[in-house]
């Protein structure tokens, strides 16, 4: 039987780059949306699924990486959004795509899913990358409008609208959402 998986990309994060407090903002934002969902997913027993940047740490350790990232900016989001012990996912990856050099599609393929809710940042590299990945795997995509930050919100208009009109994605306020 297949089911959704909910996807939490790069949320563990320093913000230290050009424009990393405005994406720190943004993030801000979108925090308390996914929470809800995650918590419902939680309940469920249905599979929530971190990918992350590794950081050079290159251990699939989110403590690690959590302890590596927090900073004034990125402390209390990270403490609000980090992966539950014993019932997330956490997966690292090299580059922009969830899918690209790691094993989500494997870990998908097992779990039986065929649609991924997508949520996380930067909606337009990472979030958009994925989207990108799992459309090509012909998984069906949701990807509510306040589930993704960019660093602007042109970005992250541009992001979501490609989603919808090239990716095929549902791109709906996440309140409009009935798993």
């Amino acid at each position: 039987m297949a089911k959704t998986a909910l996807l939490i990309i790069d949320m563990i994060n320093d913000f230290n780059f050009d424009a990393g407090e405005d994406l720190a903002k943004n993030t801000e934002k979108i925090i308390d949306p996914i929470l809800k969902l995650k918590k419902s997913f939680n309940e469920k027993d249905m599979p929530v699924i971190y990918i992350n940047d590794h950081y050079n740490l290159w251990q699939a350790d989110f403590e690690k990486i959590m302890d590596h990232c927090s900073n004034e900016t990125s402390s209390e989001i990270i403490k609000k959004i980090a992966p539950e012990k014993n019932q997330d996912y956490f997966l690292i990856k090299p580059k922009h795509s969830a899918f690209y050099g790691t094993a989500l599609h494997t870990l998908l393929q097992q779990l039986k899913v065929d649609t991924l809710v997508l949520s996380g940042i930067a909606g337009n590299i990472c979030v958009l990358f994925t989207a990108n990945d799992a459309y090509m795997r012909e998984y069906n995509l949701i990807i509510p409008e306040d589930f993704i930050a960019s660093n602007y919100d042109e970005d992250n208009k541009y992001a979501l609208t490609m989603m919808k009109n090239v990716l095929s994605a549902e791109t709906m306020p996440s309140i409009e959402l009935d798993l």
